[in-house]
Formats: C-alpha cells, sequence, structure tokens
C-alpha cells in the first residue's frame, strides 16, 4: 500500500487550498486514512483522519471549523479541504494509512503506514 500527496502550493493569509492523497495498492474499504503535519524542528502532528467503515471523521482542535476531510471511493483518494488559512499553519503535509475500519483518537503517527512524501503548503502575503 502507498500513499501520494498533491495539491500544495503558496497560499495567502485567510486562502483555502485543497489536498489530495491517493492510495494504491489496496482500496478505502480496509484502510482509514489520516493527514498530518510537520513545521521544520517539531513533531509531526495529527490533522484529520476518515473512517473506512462509516466515513466518520476526526480533527484535532486546532483545525476544526476550518479543514474538512473526505473521500472518493472510486478514485481512491482521500481530500483535505482547507480554508482560512493561517500564518501559523505548519508547512508539509502528510498523508498516511490506518489499517482498520475506525479512526482513533488521539491521532498518532505510530499508528499509521505507508507515508507520503508530503506536500508543502506556504502561507504567506
Amino acid at each position: 500500500v502507498q500513499a501520494v500527496e498533491s495539491g500544495g502550493g503558496l497560499v495567502q493569509p485567510g486562502g483555502s487550498r485543497t489536498l489530495s492523497c491517493q492510495v494504491s495498492g489496496s482500496t478505502l474499504d480496509y484502510y482509514s486514512v489520516g493527514w498530518f503535519r510537520q513545521a521544520p524542528g517539531k513533531e509531526r502532528e495529527g490533522v484529520s483522519c476518515i473512517s473506512s467503515s462509516d466515513d466518520s471523521t476526526y480533527y484535532t482542535d486546532s483545525v476544526k471549523g476550518r479543514f474538512t476531510i473526505s473521500k472518493d471511493d472510486a478514485k481512491n483518494t482521500v481530500y483535505l479541504q482547507m480554508n482560512n488559512l493561517k500564518p501559523e499553519d505548519p508547512t508539509v503535509y502528510l498523508c498516511a494509512v490506518l489499517y482498520g475500519s475506525l479512526c482513533l483518537d488521539p491521532q498518532l503517527p505510530s499508528d499509521y503506514s505507508a507515508w507520503g512524501q508530503g506536500t508543502q503548503v506556504t502561507v504567506s502575503s
């Protein structure tokens, strides 16, 4: 199983961006998918997750109301719609898969596998 992110770029403060996570090697029927982010010199932080079984979602507190996770099973792709981006939002976003039907709380990187290389989101005017 492999996950590949895309969609990063330069965004102005308050702007929006949609990231994509393409999963190959299996279907989303068997894997929940999580988005993480990591700023330079900081630990990787769980951002959001969508469950394989019932499409239930998890968001970390700092993005609630701003970010929306969704998926397209036919395309084996999970999306992260990010609105009202702030300069303090960390820059590299990564996705990974969680074998299992439900997302876990808290969202820990150690529970996930098949990490992508990440896509950089820069918030700057």
